[in-house]
């Protein structure tokens, strides 16, 4: 998978939401509006850049500019720092909040992020489109590799005792959280499956389909798993 490829494209398509209401409010990102969206992703972005150029993660971005002009330009600029400085071998080190420190983490994570956001940001203006598959895959083996393990390590949720097993039925990909044999199972698509696990989508939703103890699973869901 060319991760920069799909980065590009992603943050390309947030970018043109940028033409629309900036004060649309992000249905699943607090009291945010789209213009407060566009300066976390573009904060974060530039932030991710200095993580590999210079193996920090104390750097704290610029504020975004106020006017809708200005921002497309930050925006445009942070966009092109991130791609440049991920431009690289993904083994090369860098700093990071969670093994692996490695610029490939950042080249997932930022993924992941664009992709979630630019779905955010196409909602509160529109239609959002969908994910592709695979990208949405990468995202959801993110959340067990990366987020929920770190999670446990800063102490902000328990190492599950139990398993759920996650099926992605469009790329027939799997995933086992927890500990032992699964006592429940959510079916979905990638883009199911990844939406429900950043909060985008219940656990309800017609799309998923559950078998065994789905109280058990949606307990081990609620984690936290990726706040």
């Amino acid at each position: 998978m060319d991760l920069l490829l799909h980065l590009r494209h992603e943050l390309g398509a947030f970018r043109a939401c940028l033409d629309g209401d900036l004060s649309a409010p992000i249905e699943h990102c607090g009291d945010w509006t789209l213009r407060e969206l566009a300066e976390h992703l573009g904060g974060s972005n530039l932030w991710a850049a200095k993580a590999v150029t210079e193996r920090r993660g104390d750097y704290v971005p610029p504020a975004a500019p106020k006017d809708r002009a200005g921002l497309a330009r930050w925006f445009d600029a942070a966009s092109d720092t991130l791609l440049k400085a991920l431009d690289t071998d993904p083994s090369r080190e860098a700093w990071t909040f969670h093994p692996p420190e490695t610029v490939g983490f950042w080249q997932r994570r930022r993924c992941v992020e664009a992709l979630l956001h630019r779905w955010d940001a196409e909602r509160a203006i529109g239609t959002a489109r969908p994910f592709d598959p695979e990208l949405a895959g990468e995202g959801v083996a993110e959340v067990f590799e990366v987020m929920a393990p770190r999670q446990i390590v800063r102490g902000r949720a328990q190492l599950p005792d139990k398993a759920l097993r996650l099926d992605a039925a469009d790329i027939g990909r799997s995933w086992t959280y927890g500990q032992g044999m699964p006592v429940a199972k959510v079916s979905g698509t990638a883009e199911g499956l990844l939406l429900m696990l950043w909060g985008r989508m219940s656990p309800d939703d017609d799309g998923l389909v559950w078998d065994g103890d789905r109280d058990a699973g949606e307990h081990l869901l609620s984690g936290p798993l990726t706040a």
